[in-house]
């Protein structure tokens, strides 16, 4: 409010240095509706601004998304995505087509899109001490070829919401939660501008969610709870509770599925081969009596019933299973391929395709 003050006060002052002639013309009411109106632009655009992502630069010479935003790759070829999907099976051999080293600490991440072929956005929450709820949530973008373009912290010193979930892009903004890092917590829904990683706060939300996913013909959001176990649906063409109040779902669905714990799902459209109801390819694993398993789903997303899942045994190089964290999915020329990044800290992309 000081800030607004001194420029409204600094508008006095100009209109003060205006010759005597113009005085003459202007009538005090208009000049005190001058006064009136800048203090209302001001105070509107103060109100809309978010934070500022804390961002380190690493290649000052590269853009930090593409200079014109591609299409959401999952849902621009997700029928094409399902039409091979279905067509895998337990017995599918795989063959790892590319494998490229991440610069730099990548911390735990748990969630990717891929913009274009040479950017990958990630998302990654740095657990300093979980059981003191201390801990930061980054947003980091890498080329092509792994190099590190840039590592944004979107969340403050001391926040107590700082996991950042799987991701989903819709073609404008990058979907996310920020939660608390425990189950039956809280969190809010945000989008980030991928020019900026500028995370905006959408709505708050009663509970730990993990995956977000963005249905972009509808406003529907779906996100994913603790161990997805519970999905819960909002629509952006409602107006959600003001925060910090939770705005509650339009619809909660329990996960029939124990397959596995979907950590990362991405949009693939209404399609035509389920009757034109939403799906989303989401990644993950569970782990029971010592042993983890991993798989890769087609789900509906008004039912969460899988309607195609596929079990995956790839291990990364240090024996992690390539399920574990972020997953994204394109076709790329013509072949279906899946985008893996299974390990912590010192992360290597695996992309694979069917044989």
């Amino acid at each position: 409010m000081d800030r607004l003050t001194t420029l409204t006060d600094r508008m006095r002052e100009v209109l003060a240095t205006l010759p005597m002639t113009s005085e003459q013309w202007m009538p005090e009411v208009w000049k005190e509706m001058i006064n009136a109106t800048a203090l209302l632009a001001l105070l509107s655009s103060v109100a809309t601004v978010a934070p500022v992502a804390n961002m380190t630069v690493y290649r000052a010479d590269l853009s930090i998304s593409p200079s014109v935003l591609p299409p959401p790759g999952s849902s621009s070829q997700g029928e094409e995505i399902i039409r091979q999907f279905v067509n895998l099976s337990r017995l599918t051999d795989w063959r790892l087509v590319d494998k490229i080293k991440f610069e730099g600490d990548t911390f735990e991440p748990e969630g990717i899109v891929r913009l274009g072929d040479d950017r990958y956005f990630v998302s990654a929450v740095d657990d300093i001490n979980r059981a003191s709820g201390d801990g930061f949530a980054h947003m980091m973008v890498f080329d092509g070829k792994g190099s590190r373009i840039v590592d944004a912290t979107i969340t403050e010193a001391g926040a107590a919401e700082y996991h950042n979930g799987g991701i989903d892009y819709d073609g404008t903004f990058i979907w996310a939660t920020l939660a608390q890092y425990r189950p039956d917590s809280t969190a809010t829904l945000v989008k980030i501008r991928p020019d900026t990683l500028q995370p905006e706060p959408v709505l708050c939300i009663g509970d730990h969610m993990g995956a977000a996913i963005r249905d972009v013909s509808n406003g529907n959001i779906l996100t994913l709870n603790w161990g997805s176990r519970r999905a819960s649906i909002w629509n952006l063409n409602y107006k959600p509770a003001a925060p910090p109040a939770h705005t509650p779902p339009r619809a909660v669905i329990k996960n029939p599925s124990h397959f596995t714990d979907y950590q990362d799902c991405k949009f693939l459209g209404h399609s035509q081969r389920y009757g034109f109801r939403p799906v989303m390819l989401c990644s993950g694993i569970t782990n029971l009596y010592n042993t983890t398993i991993g798989g890769v789903a087609l789900v509906d997303m008004e039912s969460m019933i899988p309607v195609y899942e596929v079990p995956l045994t790839m291990v990364s190089d240090r024996g992690v299973l390539v399920t574990k964290n972020p997953m994204d999915v394109a076709i790329v020329d013509g072949r279906l391929r899946l985008f893996f990044l299974p390990d912590e800290r010192n992360s290597t992309l695996y992309v694979y395709e069917p044989v």
